[in-house]
């Protein structure tokens, strides 16, 4: 594959780079939301920010944290509802700067903040996507929690409000710089026992996991991909490196010595997790402040230049054919308008070739969610009786990273060497709960399902 064009010509770049590649663009992860409707953490304040904007602007510093300030610059896109008539604006110019429109969208769960989380699955349900110009919404990622004791429950509750449900996020983000926003009481969730072990119940569903961490976290999602191979896990933002393009927090990204060092350490840490076949890169989060970006209406060029040694190495080790697109918005809106967003990431990859951005802007997002065109046009999405295709095109049922392992606790695996498997007369491999299964062992060592 060809490199990336020098930084100087990007502007000469800009045209439509995805005209007559393919009928529109799949956003795999955009962000619907009410504060005066629905249960979300500026509920409170949205109706003050409605009539006096100005005074929630001047009292932000004592109203909110600096880990939520920096990750937010402003809250006019979180205090104000983001639906989809609001997203059909921001999406209005991407056929004039890429080419192509928006064809579908998938909702990330965010930051319900009742117990039922299921709610927000029924909510989003209901909102009128694919009318007045607002893309049909084909998918939706929901708020869950392994750990939870009624995991399964929840997991038949998003299911039940939704035909689009597809996978969960769980938000595990936390930096040890207590000034940057931490989403979770600790690290190394992702490698608990009990998160662990109740991960088997979304792996027999065939469910896909968003992993939202940082990039000094990147070791857990190896642990977790590891454990379940046949697993789709997606990494949200490419594991976001805070403070890489600017300071953050308490003192995180200060001098030009410290970026470059933990830029070095993002490339290391996300090419071993990329080595997992099963983890998918989401090309998202490129105008996120977390990065330590402040510059408000960034341009197209100067977000392309800025970002592409993050986009070209993701590109690099994860291959052209688990690589996602997404804008999240309204996240990333903040700093710049979706068509300059998109535009960039265009700019970014087009130098690659035309198959690059087909996979990346829509023909791998349908692949790994089982969809077809006549999906997306029908804005019909149904949810199969049997679990849903993983990245390598395997139907997962069970844990199977070795058939030894398969009847096994995983609280047991973190602990313990691997045992041979046992197996049953006939070649049965015991699964969880102690049944018998019916599959082969060496249909379990093949990844074949």
């Amino acid at each position: 594959m060809p490199g990336p064009p020098n930084a100087s010509n990007w502007a000469s770049l800009m045209s439509r780079p995805l005209a007559g590649l393919m009928p529109g663009i799949i956003d795999t992860h955009i962000h619907q939301w009410d504060p005066f409707t629905t249960p979300r953490e500026t509920s409170r304040l949205a109706p003050i920010y409605r009539v006096a904007p100005w005074l929630v602007d001047r009292l932000l510093p004592v109203l909110a944290d600096r880990g939520s300030r920096e990750m937010v610059i402003t809250p006019e896109h979180v205090g104000r509802p983001f639906l989809p008539a609001t997203y059909a604006a921001d999406v209005a110019g991407v056929a004039e700067a890429v080419g192509v429109p928006v064809e579908g969208v998938m909702h990330v769960e965010a930051g319900w903040h009742r117990d039922d989380k299921s709610e927000e699955t029924a909510w989003v349900q209901g909102l009128p996507f694919g009318r007045a110009g607002a893309p049909p919404l084909i998918g939706m990622v929901a708020s869950a929690d392994p750990r939870s004791a009624d995991f399964a429950d929840v997991l038949d509750r998003h299911a039940a409000a939704s035909d689009r449900f597809v996978g969960i996020r769980t938000l595990t983000g936390f930096h040890p710089d207590p000034k940057v926003k931490r989403w979770i009481e600790r690290e190394g969730v992702l490698r608990d026992p009990d998160f662990l072990t109740g991960f088997a119940t979304l792996a027999e569903r065939g469910l896909t996991f968003d992993a939202y961490v940082y990039s000094h976290q990147l070791s857990d999602i190896s642990v977790l991909a590891s454990e379940y191979p046949e697993t789709t896990i997606v990494i949200d933002h490419d594991a976001t490196p805070v403070g890489w393009l600017g300071a953050m927090g308490a003192g995180t990204g200060r001098t030009d010595a410290e970026r470059a060092e933990m830029f070095e350490h993002w490339r290391d840490a996300i090419a071993a997790v990329a080595a997992h076949p099963n983890v998918v890169s989401k090309q998202s989060g490129y105008a996120f402040p977390m990065l330590g970006l402040k510059t408000r209406g960034i341009g197209r060029a100067e977000l392309a230049e800025t970002v592409a040694p993050m986009v070209d190495h993701a590109v690099d080790v994860f291959g052209p054919d688990r690589l996602m697109c997404g804008s999240n918005f309204p996240m990333d809106k903040s700093l710049v308008a979706y068509p300059d967003l998109v535009g960039a990431l265009a700019d970014i990859l087009a130098p690659r070739g035309p198959d690059l951005l087909r996979k990346t802007f829509r023909d791998n997002a349908l692949r790994l969610y089982d969809w077809s065109p006549v999906d997306l046009h029908r804005c019909q999405v149904p949810r199969p009786a049997r679990a849903r295709r993983g990245v390598a095109g395997h139907h997962p049922s069970v844990h199977r990273g070795d058939p030894g392992r398969a009847g096994v606790p995983l609280v047991r695996l973190v602990q313990e060497p691997r045992r041979p498997p046992r197996v049953r007369p006939g070649g049965g491999v015991r699964r969880r709960g102690g049944r018998w299964g019916t599959r082969r062992v060496g249909s379990l060592q093949d990844g074949a399902g």
